[in-house]
């Protein structure tokens, strides 16, 4: 048997940045307290080594797409495979004078992600493992409960979740019309604790729709309903806010999706804002700072949980030992699945990174069912 390039100690470049970009329409028209749309759009990476391919992608405008091909592939392609904490910095610096915040850390986000399915598929490792693993299951929690969706359909959703797959922890959106709506917001609250029972835990996201008072009013309502996770009651970029507001009721604050440089999480931390910190792997800067996140958060003794995408968090989230969960994510959960091959099952309330033993993170494109939605 021939020994592998990894055996042989070769350093596999990375010969080749290809990107593409898929908008996917929602299965019904969703909004949350401050925003509204009808589709996703998905922007996907995949970087080459020889005849092995790595996968990443990000959720944003299709502009990403651009910022891949004509900023950061010149700055990945020719680099050390192995090497992935370097040609990340590499990326960093080349788009300063761009601007790394939003959009273009989406982007950097995406190639990071590919980097590393494409250096554990070199390996043949599944990613946790290259990682290393700090457990083997990884709780998950449902999300979705749009604020356009009708009293039958949030039901439904909610029961799916907890009666049928037996994920224990579900989310609704509230915050409707940016607060203009706190009763229809309190009354769907209501409903959502009486489609799950008692025995569940119901969380909330208000998109940063409310003022900092309409939010601790609306507390007293929450927790008459047993919620246990109020996600952005005002807007994340309000530091002071969520800190008072957190000091004043008994959810657990949640922030950080937005975050999307190390610093931000640092100044999260430092101002006492939440209680559980949140990282989006395909906004922050891909595993690669959604790990050092993950540490920032242990040292500051709070766990991390991770938003959306959940495919893409799962081998990330297995490796770190003061994850809470990571979010089933209703419009993403949905295009994964439809999209690749080696989805994750959340039945339990758990998925299981790396079982099957695949390299990488499992994820394999079926190009006859996305192609359909190309856009770019």
């Amino acid at each position: 048997m021939s020994a592998s390039a990894a055996e042989r100690g070769e350093k596999p470049e990375v010969q080749a940045v290809d990107v593409a970009v898929y908008t996917v329409p929602t299965d019904a028209p969703e909004g949350d307290g401050t925003l509204t749309w009808d589709s996703t759009t998905l922007v996907l990476v995949r970087v080459r080594s020889g005849r092995t391919e790595g996968l990443g992608y990000t959720y944003g405008a299709p502009a990403t797409a651009q910022v891949i091909s004509g900023q950061l592939a010149d700055i990945v392609v020719g680099r050390c495979a192995w090497d992935v904490p370097a040609v990340h910095e590499a990326m960093s610096r080349g788009v300063r004078n761009a601007g790394r915040p939003g959009l273009i850390a989406g982007a950097i986000s995406a190639v990071d992600v590919a980097l590393w399915d494409l250096k554990a598929r070199l390996l043949g490792l599944p990613l946790v493992r290259l990682l290393g693993a700090s457990r083997a299951e990884v709780p998950v929690y449902g999300s979705g409960g749009f604020t356009t969706y009708g009293h039958q359909q949030q039901d439904r959703q909610l029961r799916t979740w907890y009666e049928e797959q037996g994920i224990t922890r579900v989310k609704i959106k509230i915050g409707e019309s940016w607060g203009a709506a706190q009763d229809r917001d309190s009354d769907r609250v209501a409903r959502a604790r009486a489609s799950i029972g008692d025995n569940a835990e119901l969380y909330v996201d208000a998109n940063g729709a409310y003022t900092r008072k309409q939010a601790i009013r609306m507390a007293t309502h929450l927790e008459a309903h047993g919620v246990s996770w109020f996600e952005e009651p005002v807007s994340s970029d309000d530091l002071s806010g969520l800190a008072q507001i957190r000091a004043a009721i008994t959810a657990d604050v949640a922030a950080g999706e937005y975050g999307y440089s190390l610093a931000y999480f640092q100044h999260m931390l430092a101002a006492g804002a939440v209680d559980c910190l949140q990282a989006d792997v395909t906004r922050c800067g891909g595993i690669t700072v959604w790990l050092r996140t993950a540490a920032l958060a242990e040292a500051n003794g709070l766990q991390l949980s991770g938003h959306c995408a959940p495919h893409l968090h799962a081998h990330a989230a297995a490796s770190v030992p003061n994850l809470r969960h990571l979010e089933w994510f209703h419009d993403h959960a949905r295009i994964e699945t439809l999209f690749f091959t080696g989805a994750l099952d959340p039945v339990g309330g758990t998925l299981r990174p790396g079982a099957d033993g695949r390299a990488g993170h499992g994820l394999r494109l079926r190009s006859e069912v996305a192609e359909p939605y190309r856009t770019g």
